[in-house]
């Protein structure tokens, strides 16, 4: 896929945005947010191309001098920003660096892009030093910050952006894309609804890896209704794969919820484990199900944040508290 590419699910969002530009209306601050698998980056990479482009038309040339040093993976007007090598977190030092950035002219006399991500990684101090830039950027200057929980980040940092929400996507929107991926119709419709509409999640999860992961937890999990002793399920499962692990296990408490609450399969997103859920809804109240929903998305949020370093008791207390509901 081109840098210039934009998803075609995102292409209303896109003419949006390149409108906004021509008009010279483009604001010095975009918080472009969504669910990790929605295109977010991609969005922001044709974006990036575009501002910087010397003579962009719906899309950046790709010939210019300014499209060829960003094709290249270097561009002196782009400032990119993410956490360390091995970090979850964003630091002060790097903020310190945008700061110095947008002071300076841009070399190439046009935009200086400033790419933050994940936004939501910026502690505070490194949150709270990049405010003076976000507030007096200076001319043809653009932030980018893209973030999969903006409710993660400060207010101050929020609201001195123009936030762009990308939603999930319906099927038909992304249809032929998925279809061409995906080489079949059935798996396109399948992972898209495992990965709760968002097209790019699905194709991470349908590849042959992801597909064992899963297969590996409905497995434990299916042991754990036949009363497996849960600290030994969780010695089977990769610690190294822990986030995988949580989101599946949070996917799944969604629609035992959903059915639960609903009683009808078509909620699903996961409609092949229905006789799995079904098992689960007849041992424990939707209540109780809520209250491990709630545990487990925590849990999550803390290993983002790099605020619990043993993920392997994580995954013990976590999946002891299932078999608890699971035998209530």
């Amino acid at each position: 896929m081109a840098l210039t590419d934009v998803m075609p699910w995102h292409l209303a969002t896109w003419h949006q945005l390149t409108r906004l530009a021509d008009g010279g209306r483009m604001p010095h601050a975009l918080l472009i947010h969504g669910a990790h698998g929605v295109g977010k980056q991609q969005l922001a990479e044709a974006l990036i191309a575009r501002m910087l482009c010397a003579s962009p038309a719906d899309k950046a040339c790709g010939h210019c001098h300014s499209c060829t040093m960003l094709g290249s993976g270097y561009h002196p007007d782009l400032l990119r920003v993410s956490p360390e090598e091995g970090k979850r977190q964003i630091r002060i030092d790097p903020i310190r660096e945008v700061n110095r950035f947008v002071s300076q002219t841009a070399q190439q006399g046009g935009y200086r892009v400033i790419v933050i991500s994940p936004a939501e990684a910026m502690n505070i101090a490194a949150a709270n030093a990049l405010l003076k830039s976000l507030e007096e950027p200076g001319d043809k200057t653009l932030f980018i910050l893209l973030s999969d929980v903006p409710s993660r980040m400060l207010p101050t940092i929020r609201s001195r952006c123009q936030q762009w929400s990308l939603p999930s996507v319906p099927f038909e929107a992304c249809r032929g894309w998925l279809i061409e991926q995906l080489n079949s119709a059935d798996e396109a419709y399948f992972w898209w609804q495992v990965a709760g509409g968002l097209p790019l999640l699905a194709v991470e999860l349908a590849a042959p890896e992801e597909r064992a992961l899963r297969h590996q937890i409905h497995d434990s999990f299916e042991q754990l209704v036949r009363g497996a002793e849960p600290v030994s399920e969780a010695a089977r499962l990769d610690r190294q794969a822990i986030d995988g692990i949580l989101w599946y296990g949070i996917a799944w408490l969604e629609d035992l919820i959903r059915l639960g609450l609903s009683g009808e399969a078509a909620v699903l997103h996961n409609p092949d484990l229905e006789p799995l859920y079904r098992q689960a809804v007849k041992n424990g109240r939707v209540q109780d199900w809520f209250r491990l929903l709630d545990y487990a998305r925590e849990q999550r949020r803390l290993l983002a944040v790099g605020a619990n370093p043993n993920p392997q008791l994580v995954l013990e207390a976590w999946l002891v508290r299932w078999a608890a509901l699971l035998r209530s």
